[in-house]
């Protein structure tokens, strides 16, 4: 190799390297206190819009004081939303004050408020923090206990992680037919990921049918986001709430049924509630959507959570068979 040569590989090597440290897009967080400013700006925020509404807000954290928004009209999704009025926002981190913009609106976020002027209407929310109504269900008379915290005895592969919380990549050991579902998940906190890459995981009824588990706090609510039935059906509302927020998946579930000569006469049906907001409601589910250990809708199957390579977390999961 001559001196001209080596020279060049070891200034491609440096620039490797550079762009190397400068993919950030698996920096990750699972303790909200080691999670930066970004990470206590980014939430839900309500209040006052004008002197007789109210309106809604979320703020995205997306990596070195970058933020998207988005404003509703009549409050959050799932507590007052219209279902259709929103606004896209912009947002940075200038000398300590977020400030965001969209049309027709400007406004600054500062110690846990956000002020605006939309259109001469001047807002000012608060940032909140909501809980799942379902949230620390106790199993009920008769439920069968997957996981309390204690052990991870029922589930193949099970793994303990942070002293009580569940991992992923495990599925039950017994097989269930027709059922009511309770669990609690968490997704990580990660700000430059996007998409597909940021805190995913799956939910499998029956081993088979996957209802995705990811962070999808403040997106439009596609079929492969949170709470959608994965590339087939979209859920009803956006209910995500924000990263490392304990959240609840309650499922009612009736697998599919055959005739003598294993015809199918009816498909799997369920209705499931994210964070105590129905958004699919006695959904007929077309087939098995893949990725998990059963391609047979005429047998009985496992729940299994997806490993996908981001520390998704459970607690409090209990079912009752019907």
């Amino acid at each position: 190799m001559t001196r001209i040569s080596a020279l060049a590989c070891g200034v491609w090597l440096a620039a490797t390297a550079i762009a190397f440290s400068q993919d950030r897009t698996q920096e990750t967080y699972v303790d909200a206190a080691k999670a930066g400013a970004d990470f206590a700006v980014q939430g839900e925020y309500q209040g006052a819009a004008g002197p007789a509404s109210i309106g809604g807000l979320h703020v995205i954290a997306q990596g070195d004081g970058k933020f998207a928004g988005v404003l509703y009209a009549k409050g959050l999704p799932g507590a007052g939303w219209d279902g259709k009025t929103k606004l896209a926002l912009t947002g940075e981190t200038v000398d300590g004050v977020v400030r965001l913009t969209g049309t027709n609106f400007r406004g600054t976020i500062q110690g846990g408020v956000m002020k605006a002027d939309l259109d001469g209407v001047a807002l000012e929310y608060k940032k909140i923090e909501r809980q799942s109504p379902t949230l620390g269900a106790p199993a009920p008379e008769g439920a069968i206990v997957l996981f309390d915290g204690k052990n991870v005895d029922v589930w193949q592969g099970g793994k303990l992680v942070e002293g009580g919380l569940m991992g992923i990549g495990t599925r039950t050991k017994r097989k269930f037919k027709d059922f009511t579902l309770h669990l609690e998940f968490r997704t990580p906190f990660m700000p430059f990921a996007r998409g597909q890459a940021r805190g995913n995981s799956g939910l499998y009824l029956n081993d088979q049918y996957e209802f995705q588990i990811l962070d999808s706090f403040g997106l439009a609510g596609e079929n492969n986001e949170c709470g959608g039935y994965y590339s087939f059906a979209k859920p009803k509302l956006n209910m995500c709430l924000p990263p490392l927020a304990w959240q609840t998946y309650d499922v009612d579930f009736t697998m599919a049924r055959f005739d003598a000569n294993g015809v199918k006469t009816r498909p799997a049906v369920t209705t499931i509630r994210l964070n105590g907001v129905v958004i699919h409601e006695n959904y007929e589910i077309p087939k098995f959507n893949g990725g998990g250990g059963l391609a047979d809708e005429s047998q009985s199957g496992s729940i299994f959570v997806q490993d996908h390579g981001n520390p998704v977390h459970f607690r409090n999961i209990w079912i009752v068979e019907e």
